[in-house]
């Protein structure tokens, strides 16, 4: 039987090491300014949903009632929202009999997002108008 003898050249040098770990660190360099943006935009939708949800909920009970004024508190508004959209965005409502407007501010970790509050009026007015619907 023959034995083979490992060479003083196998394995990896400490060049060819850290060229890996700088390919490494350039990908995740890149990866992860993209991944955070994605998950931002998908917070982003899922308060404007939210905000949708409340206004709509606003609107039959326009129907019903002929006013907004008798609109319940915004906790109760807020359950027609996913959860989820809920631990980034605090739901509220400013109505009168003939008007209303519902604000979805970002809190906590998505507090720092670009668009701030978005809001959506009785005319379907939406704000920021661009980029953020």
């Amino acid at each position: 039987m023959k034995h083979i003898k490992a060479s003083p050249e196998s394995g990896f040098s400490l060049i060819e090491l850290m060229v890996v770990v700088a390919i490494i660190a350039i990908i995740a360099g890149i990866a992860l300014p993209s991944y955070n943006e994605h998950v931002r935009k998908t917070r982003r939708a899922a308060g404007a949903a939210c905000v949708t949800a409340v206004s709509l909920r606003l609107e039959r009970i326009y129907t019903t009632d002929l006013s907004y004024a008798a609109a319940p508190d915004d906790a109760v508004l807020a359950a027609a929202c996913d959860p989820d959209a809920l631990k980034y965005y605090s739901i509220s409502k400013v109505v009168d009999a003939k008007t209303y407007t519902v604000t979805g501010t970002p809190i906590g970790a998505h507090s720092g997002d670009s668009c701030g509050d978005l809001t959506l009026n009785q005319l379907g007015v939406k704000s920021p108008a661009t980029g953020c619907w």
